[in-house]
């Protein structure tokens, strides 16, 4: 069946749901829980689900401040935060129960729609716990607007960062985007300058002590590039790009050649692993570095992220 530009091709799986169009196919994984596979013509863009993200590497403020050790349920719950429900909406259709095996064999191989929206809700592995959901909504175009809800919780920490997390196979060749020039964040951001920068490769400030760098405040557009897969029958290194625009709101990220998590394993830039993806985090809120006297003092109230407070952030992603 040849594909109708206003339509979505919709396949209902045993177990996941699949998106596609003329040049675009998506798979979403109700076992895995989110996005399992983004392929615009031809190119995939994941090397794993999607999560939401609550742990930025620590700095050398975080560290004389003691923050760190406070926020230390934080970092768990960046690495095993479980997804535990699953919602689906087709056009007007709100499925009560999911369309798995077998009840998926009441559905064609030629099913169409002309928006879907997906609803993960995660659970974290903090003590209380807490969940953020985040909804894909697809349209017709290929297009996928993702929304991120954080309920807030008392008796929690505070948090070092809240985003949602991709990490693509390979290594980007640069980025583009247009919001404050340089690294800023929420306390350092009064000597940037708004405009559109082209940053090549994913650099890494060479702190002494790797910690967390790269972020970017207040973005409208961010395009990110590449020229490899990891598919060795693909010899075509052109570059091809994925677009992500704000949703309301401008948004924050940072991309990388490295997760939090590897930049906190490391005490020296030599212990980094050797890059081989690239981490594009969208964040909707980012807690200060301070630095007010000697990297001890903690950071100005007003640039922290108190857990009890919900939040709820957005973002497109686009075809280029």
């Amino acid at each position: 069946m040849a594909y109708n530009t206003n339509q979505l091709k919709v396949v209902y799986g045993d177990a996941s749901l699949g998106l596609g169009g003329a040049d675009f196919h998506y798979l979403f994984s109700y076992e895995r829980g989110g996005l399992e596979s983004l392929v615009i013509d031809g190119k995939e863009w994941l090397y794993r689900v999607p999560m939401p993200t609550f742990w930025r590497a620590t700095t050398d403020n975080d560290r004389g401040n003691n923050f760190s050790v406070k926020a230390a349920q934080w970092y768990a719950a960046d690495r095993f935060t479980t997804c535990q429900g699953v919602q689906l909406r087709v056009d007007d259709h709100h499925f009560d129960e999911l369309p798995v095996a077998p009840l998926n064999n009441q559905f064609s191989d030629h099913e169409t729609a002309t928006t879907v929206t997906i609803t993960f809700q995660y659970v974290t592995s903090t003590v209380p716990s807490t969940t953020v959901d985040v909804s894909y909504t697809v349209t017709a175009d290929g297009n996928i607007k993702v929304t991120v809800h954080y309920v807030g919780q008392d008796n929690l920490p505070e948090l070092p960062a809240l985003g949602f997390r991709f990490i693509m196979p390979t290594t980007a060749t640069g980025f583009d985007y247009e919001g404050l020039s340089g690294e800023t964040y929420p306390d350092r951001m009064a000597g940037a300058t708004h405009g559109q920068f082209h940053v090549d490769s994913l650099p890494v400030t060479p702190y002494l002590v790797p910690q967390d760098c790269g972020m970017h405040m207040q973005t409208k557009w961010l395009t990110v590039t590449r020229n490899l897969t990891q598919n060795n029958a693909d010899r075509d290194q052109t570059p091809f790009s994925l677009r992500v625009e704000q949703s309301g709101q401008p948004f924050n990220f940072s991309c990388l050649p490295y997760t939090a998590e590897e930049l906190e394993n490391a005490t020296h830039m030599e212990e980094l692993p050797l890059a081989r993806r690239t981490v594009l985090t969208i964040y909707g809120a980012v807690r200060g570095v301070g630095g007010i006297d000697s990297w001890g003092s903690d950071v100005e109230p007003a640039y922290r992220i108190q857990a009890d407070q919900a939040r709820t952030f957005g973002f497109w992603l686009k075809r280029v």
